[in-house]
């Protein structure tokens, strides 16, 4: 191979990105260009900002599961702890706790996230329950306290300083084709977004995500303090759902028990088909990020074409298994390709060692 080709396979290679940033970049891509020549509705400024505002919330939650994901674990009770979380806020405040300001209430909302998450983090780091199980049994007992010991009730009317920052908007336009607005709150979901992708990168924090889910024993022989990380990880994450979920009802204006149900499977698609590996070890906040903006694409496709909302989740369900499928063939491949490659190896090693074409005693085959 010419040293021209091998630059250009190089560069191809980087475009690429260690998940498929650039597969999926190139899929989201065409997908718009498509559903633009099919609908010209769909090329314009108020549809991508609808996109944009769609896409916040199930990006804090994707950055949550994603840290979970990598570590290797699965997180299906995030969406409970959102619930739980900024409902209660909104009750406690309605019940006559002080408003402190908006930041008085993220502070609330966020101290009970990282409390939920913690009881996820101890039973799976401490005990070493499987993550899918756990986190199942959470999500049904932070579901039935909420509506056992907080309430049911459909709240239409926010607090003072939540319900000020809902009308707010951080870029308005007005255009042939209708208002396009994006809210202020797209602000704290960049800012969490650049600094996860600093931290998973820059840190020992997240170097060690990455050991775990790679090997967990291996990354406990290295020194790696498992316990403490696992707790950590399921602490943010539990976190960033709290903060999801207060901004889901901010932006929502009202404030309900029953929301955010279901919203679990567009979550962890995303982040499978942002090239996180669901076997841990591997996954990026860009990757996650376009794969966020896929979901939410496909959603607004099939609106525009008219399609009912069941078909909708079937094609979420097809992304996540093919995402998955092909996650699994490309681990065989590189196994299948070392083996091959270790054959030769392994036979002229047996040939020097005289172990081919040495017969053992009584072998002989005998002819009567």
């Amino acid at each position: 191979m010419t040293r021209s080709k091998m630059g250009l396979l190089d560069r191809l290679g980087r475009l690429r990105g260690a998940n498929n940033e650039g597969v999926l970049a190139v899929v989201l891509l065409a997908l718009v260009v498509v559903m633009s020549v099919a609908n010209p509705v769909f090329f314009t400024l108020p549809t991508a900002f609808s996109i944009l505002r769609s896409s916040i919330v199930p990006l804090i939650f994707a950055l949550g599961v994603l840290m979970v994901i990598i570590s290797g674990g699965i997180d299906v009770s995030f969406a409970a702890i959102a619930v739980f979380a900024a409902y209660t806020t909104v009750r406690a405040l309605e019940a006559g706790m002080p408003d402190f300001g908006l930041v008085g209430v993220f502070v609330l909302a966020l101290l009970i996230g990282a409390s939920l998450g913690a009881i996820n983090g101890f039973l799976i780091a401490k005990f070493r329950l499987p993550t899918l199980i756990v986190t199942l049994g959470t999500q049904g007992i932070f579901k039935g306290a909420l509506l056992t010991y907080v309430g049911s009730r459909y709240i239409a009317d926010l607090p003072g300083s939540m319900a000020q920052i809902s009308t707010s908007n951080l870029v308005e336009v007005s255009t042939d084709s209708g208002s396009a607005y994006l809210h202020v709150l797209v602000i704290p979901a960049v800012l969490l977004a650049l600094g996860l992708a600093w931290v998973l990168k820059n840190t020992m924090f997240g170097r060690s995500i990455f050991a775990i889910g790679g090997d967990v024993e291996a990354a406990r022989r290295a020194g790696i303090r498992v316990v403490r990380t696992q707790m950590i990880v399921y602490i943010v994450a539990g976190t960033m759902a709290a903060m999801g979920g207060l901004i889901y009802v901010i932006m929502g204006r009202s404030a309900s028990p029953q929301i955010l149900v279901g919203s679990e499977l567009d979550i962890i698609a995303a982040v499978v088909l942002g090239g996180a590996s669901i076997f841990g070890g591997r996954g990026s906040v860009l990757g996650t990020t376009l794969g966020v903006l896929l979901v939410q694409v496909i959603y607004n496709s099939l609106i525009l074409a008219g399609v009912p909302s069941a078909w909708q989740r079937t094609a979420v369900g097809v992304l996540l298994l093919v995402g998955v499928g092909v996650q699994a063939l490309a681990s065989r491949r590189p196994s299948r390709a070392r083996i091959l490659d270790e054959a030769p190896k392994n036979r002229k090693l047996r040939h020097e060692n005289g172990e081919l074409g040495r017969e053992k005693p009584g072998s002989r085959k005998r002819f009567h």
